[in-house]
């Protein structure tokens, strides 16, 4: 079984990705997706989005990334895969899940799986841009707002030469919202040429397993659940290999959210440290009943050094009451 990072705009940056991936048990990363109109885009862009491309297209501890790309206009979107792809990305992954309404407003995301064609158009002008060696996989939801182009749409995408297919199991229509329909998936994976993963609602290993007893699928792919949880991949992929693997606890989690502070004060503006911070503690706090401390204690603060003050002494305190 592989197990592969969700790319959640505006969350999972290489920040995150390397993060995450050090933890463990992450077979593949996707960037968040690289917004394509109508030009092939400079090489800075995708160096901004991928700066993984530096060290083979791999985060730190050489998990593979692939370069995800957003769009409607099938050549746009294959120059702008044959230039990610000469720049030494390791696979290349189209959008077609996406619901914010912005995005489908411009043409993009789950928008186009209301128009199979579209998608055989794009998918398959992409596969013809870049070389046999570097897979071309593309990411799409249930439908728009039912499934009843579902078939339609995946036979649009196996035709046009995809090496994977990653299904979100709800439609645009039904958002975030519970549950995932894994079942939906069963019958395109029992009948597909390529291997489909499964994506959607899966927050502890049991989740898991029951995701990939319903879909029929070997791979999954966990978003929010790993920013929840930290260690989800690992202690999935121990259970599958009926391996006991402890669970995280709060202080090596504190000591991440230390290290994430340090590494975000590197990359971005001292005002978007302490909103990064915050934003994964929101994820944090649906696993961790301390996450919501800590969030309270440092909801106010701007400065970085302030909030890793804050997060240090949470974490000496925590190992003080170890020690007693």
């Amino acid at each position: 079984m592989r197990i592969f990072l969700a790319p959640m705009e505006g969350v999972v940056d290489h920040t995150m990705r390397d993060m995450l991936t050090r933890v463990g048990g992450i077979d593949r990363c996707i960037t968040e997706f690289v917004r394509i109109t109508d030009h092939k885009l400079p090489p800075r862009v995708f160096y901004r989005y991928c700066p993984e491309l530096i060290n083979g297209g791999r985060t730190t501890s050489g998990t593979p990334v692939y370069i995800q790309l957003l769009g409607g206009k099938p050549q746009a979107m294959a120059s702008n895969a044959r230039q990610a792809a000469a720049l030494g990305a390791p696979g290349i992954d189209i959008n077609f899940g996406c619901p914010a309404k912005q995005v489908n407003r411009s043409d993009g995301g789950s928008v186009l799986l209301k128009e199979p064609q579209r998608l055989f158009d794009i998918v398959s002008a992409v596969r013809i841009a870049v070389p046999d060696n570097i897979p071309v996989t593309a990411k799409i939801r249930l439908g728009f707002e039912d499934r009843s182009l579902l078939t339609d749409i995946t036979q649009a995408i196996f035709a046009a030469g995809s090496n994977e297919l990653t299904i979100h199991a709800r439609t645009k229509a039904d958002g975030y919202k519970p549950p995932a329909y894994w079942d939906a998936i069963a019958d395109i994976q029992t009948n597909s040429p390529i291997p489909i993963i499964a994506n959607g609602e899966i927050w502890t290993p049991q989740d898991a397993q029951n995701c990939l007893q319903q879909s029929g699928c070997d791979d999954i792919m966990l978003g929010r659940g790993l920013l929840a949880r930290p260690d989800l991949a690992r202690q999935i992929s121990g259970e599958q290999r009926q391996q006991t693997t402890a669970s995280m606890l709060w202080s090596d989690v504190l000591v991440l959210l230390q290290q994430f502070c340090v590494v975000t004060e590197q990359e971005y503006e001292p005002k978007y440290v302490g909103n990064r911070v915050k934003q994964w503690l929101g994820y944090l706090r649906q696993h961790y009943p301390m996450a919501a401390v800590l969030f309270e204690q440092i909801k106010r603060l701007k400065t970085p050094e302030d909030i890793a003050e804050v997060i240090t002494a949470q974490r000496l305190n925590k190992c003080d009451q170890a020690v007693a």
